[in-house]
């Protein structure tokens, strides 16, 4: 794929929220005002309610989901073979797949829609096991595909009519003639007349005229009188009959039934691995609206062009969408911890001790002197309000409220009551199930053989907290298991008191928090006042009680 063509993906994390999103679709929007190719916002996870208010403000549409970063179809090159009528006869299938170098064509109807296939083999089989002599007539042969099929012409009759009979060679005297040809057969004959005059007499619906002699105009007076079909050829009687039988139409021997084919969208490791369990050279590849796009084999597979991507708010192979390791990371935007993601090849990593990924895209934008429109510092200014919890988070920076107020002049609100709306937006839980919540910002941490997960909400009052902390308790039970965790916390955060509650569930979940904040451990759960941020407070805490076990 030439570099001006190419489309990369900019997704962030997992179960994203504000700043995940808007980082995907500002940094988006970045690129593609300083860089060729294409650049697209994507998310990996469904989007909160806050996150969906922030986009409906701005009017902005929510980037398009994606769930796996493994190479499709559509990121290889697939080769375009025509497909064919299923009328062509089986000598012009030959021709083409020996003009093409290929030894499968596909064979599509109206609208392009995939009818089936021919291979050699089936040609093969034609040539070599087809003894009858009403083939022709089984398979609805036209008179136009034989004479094209023998380099001949129809000098006589409908060449559009079909075989109806047998097929004979008219080898012996007249005699036996008579007797080998009955009504509706077609005739291979030489430069003899009175040949010719019998069969047409004895009813037979085509004669073949060998040798390229040309036909007496009494023959040509008795056939149209009788309805025979004469085609005259330059082949010898030899060389007729030896492939005659190729000009039954495709449809006869292709596959029509049990098609193995593959969709654009399919994922290369599945088509790979059904590869491998079906022998075949060639496989029909179909489109969105399920038509006839090309043919993959596994030669193909070898040109496989890498998902390139750039990852936003996350540096963590557990939070990145599932097939990262497939695809080809060309760029890093965080400000979290470093965590565990290899790469095949050194990429552009920008790691900064800030509040909010959203206040490093704004610094990228002054630094590439481009204009922030309206729509995207709107979008920004709400990240690093969501992230810092309106400045109250001690990640925070004087960098995230600078870029902040920067921001709401563009976008032309006023920050105290934009960040309100947000807040009350995302802490409406009505209309969720306790698991929609739970995993609406969810993060997965590892520390030696420890792997626990961190989920966080928002509220705004002490007592919808506490209706909350009885709803989702009995959840992360599950989420034990559905993760494969070995402990699980929930951090439910009063924006206003500045406070954050905490309910887990697993073995020593409890007595790992309590270590870590000198705490007396609690069923309920353990209150933080002050604790409000889980990258900066929760998880450096968690980290070095569980290094100290």
């Amino acid at each position: 794929m030439a570099a001006e063509e190419r489309k990369v993906w900019v997704v962030g994390h997992r179960n994203p929220d504000t700043d995940s999103i808007c980082a995907a679709i500002s940094y988006a929007h970045l690129k593609n005002e300083t860089e060729t190719g294409t650049y697209l916002a994507k998310r990996a996870g469904t989007i909160n309610e806050e996150t969906r208010y922030v986009l409906d403000c701005f009017g902005v549409e929510e980037p398009e989901l994606v769930t796996y970063a493994g190479a499709q179809l559509k990121d290889i090159t697939i080769r375009r073979t025509a497909g064919v009528n299923s009328r062509i006869s089986l000598k012009c299938a030959w021709e083409r797949m020996k003009e093409m170098e290929v030894v499968t064509l596909p064979v599509t109807g109206a609208g392009g829609k995939l009818k089936g296939i021919i291979v050699t083999k089936d040609i093969a089989t034609s040539c070599m096991d087809e003894f009858d002599k009403h083939a022709l007539a089984n398979s609805n042969t036209l008179f136009k595909t034989i004479a094209e099929t023998i380099k001949g012409e129809v000098c006589e009759g409908n060449e559009h009519g079909r075989v109806q009979g047998k097929v004979v060679v008219a080898a012996s005297d007249l005699v036996y003639l008579e007797e080998d040809v009955g009504r509706d057969d077609v005739v291979i004959i030489g430069d003899r007349v009175d040949a010719q005059l019998s069969a047409i007499r004895s009813n037979a619906g085509c004669i073949i005229v060998c040798g390229g002699y040309e036909v007496d105009e009494e023959v040509k007076k008795l056939a149209g009188q009788r309805g025979c079909v004469i085609i005259t050829t330059p082949f010898d009687t030899f060389a007729v009959a030896r492939c005659i039988n190729q000009s039954m139409p495709i449809r006869q021997y292709m596959t029509k039934e049990g098609l193995i084919t593959f969709a654009i969208d399919d994922y290369v490791n599945d088509v790979k691995e059904m590869m491998t369990k079906v022998r075949h050279r060639d496989f029909p590849v179909l489109d969105e609206n399920g038509r006839y796009a090309g043919m993959v084999s596994r030669r193909n597979l070898m040109s496989m062009q890498k998902k390139q991507v750039i990852l936003v708010d996350h540096n963590e192979r557990s939070q990145a969408v599932e097939g990262i390791g497939e695809a080809e990371i060309l760029e890093i935007i965080d400000h979290h911890r470093l965590g565990a993601l290899e790469t095949v090849s050194p990429v552009y990593f920008r790691n900064q001790p800030l509040g909010c990924t959203s206040t490093i895209i704004y610094q990228m934008y002054l630094e590439k002197a481009v204009e922030i429109p309206k729509q995207i510092a709107g979008l920004l200014l709400s990240a690093i309000l969501s992230d810092t919890l309106m400045f109250r988070s001690p990640t925070c920076t004087a960098s995230d409220r600078e870029a902040a107020e920067q921001l709401a002049r563009i976008a032309e609100v006023e920050i105290e009551e934009h960040a309100k709306n947000m807040f009350r937006a995302g802490s409406d839980f009505k209309h969720k199930t306790t698991e929609e919540i739970v995993y609406q910002d969810f993060k997965i941490f590892h520390a030696d053989d420890c792997e626990f997960g961190v989920a966080q909400v928002s509220v705004m009052s002490r007592e919808e907290l506490e209706q909350l902390s009885e709803q989702l308790k009995p959840q992360l039970t599950q989420v034990l298991g559905q993760k494969k965790l070995d402990m699980v916390y929930m951090m439910l955060t009063d924006i206003l008191e500045e406070s954050s509650k905490l309910i887990f569930a697993g073995r020593d979940a409890g007595r790992i928090l309590a270590e870590a904040y000198r705490r007396e451990e609690t069923p309920e759960g353990i209150w933080l006042p002050g604790v409000v941020s889980r990258k900066k407070q929760l998880i450096p805490a968690l980290m070095n009680a569980l290094a100290e076990l």
